[in-house]
């Protein structure tokens, strides 16, 4: 073999090598890319929290009013009069038994304080003070079934106990009440004399109610 030959032997055998390094660290480099790639998605599809259907479809879905007792009674279910054929005269004050009877089809309850105040008309404006929460009944559930009843005492206090300018006093023809809980109110026919000012509490409530109580209201029935 000539010298020239076995050089240019020698330069292939060599350029072979070189090729296959390179092919390797190629083949190593896609390995390389390709598992970073696979770890990167994996890792991201661990730390994306999985959402549950039933926990989407529950923080959506609106919660009834109801208490450890039962549905709350809205005002709809309810017919609201004041019974002032009952009413007893004790000590400068007048006291309603103020009725709420269950007209709905399924029992309900009420639990606590309704809120009353006279006003001008059904839908007109408030006179004098709302009632102050009389604390001598302690608030609980009632349960209403259907067709049953539960009171109030409303104490209204006569307008002539206080001076006129204090009291400022007018006949009112409408009591609006909202049952406890509740942000629609029933408008109640009642005719009587009230302080259309606002009494200062240092002369005391001219309005009160106390807590919602099981049965009618008694005639003469204070609290």
């Amino acid at each position: 073999m000539t010298a020239s030959a076995h050089a240019a032997r020698r330069a292939i055998a060599v350029a072979a090598l070189v090729c296959s390094a390179a092919l390797v660290a190629a083949c190593g480099s896609a390995r390389s890319t390709s598992n970073g790639q696979v770890a990167s998605e994996a890792s991201a599809a661990q730390s994306s929290p999985a959402v549950s259907p039933s926990a989407s479809a529950s923080s959506s879905s609106p919660m009834p009013t109801s208490t450890a007792m039962g549905n709350t009674c809205g005002t709809a279910d309810l017919k609201v009069t004041v019974v002032t054929a009952d009413g007893g005269a004790a000590a400068g004050s007048v006291y309603y038994p103020l009725n709420f009877t269950n007209v709905s089809g399924s029992s309900c309850v009420l639990d606590g304080y309704p809120g009353t105040s006279f006003v001008t008309s059904p839908s007109g404006s408030q006179i004098g003070s709302p009632a102050s929460k009389n604390p001598v009944v302690a608030p609980a559930p009632v349960t209403l079934a259907p067709g049953a009843t539960g009171h109030a005492t409303l104490q209204v206090v006569d307008a002539q106990n206080y001076s006129a300018t204090t009291c400022d006093p007018v006949t009112a023809h409408w009591l609006r009440v909202y049952p406890p809980g509740q942000a629609a109110p029933a408008e109640v026919s009642f005719t009587t004399q009230v302080c259309s000012a606002q009494v200062a509490g240092s002369l005391g409530s001219s309005l009160t109610v106390d807590a919602i109580k099981a049965g009618q209201g008694k005639a003469g029935e204070a609290f």
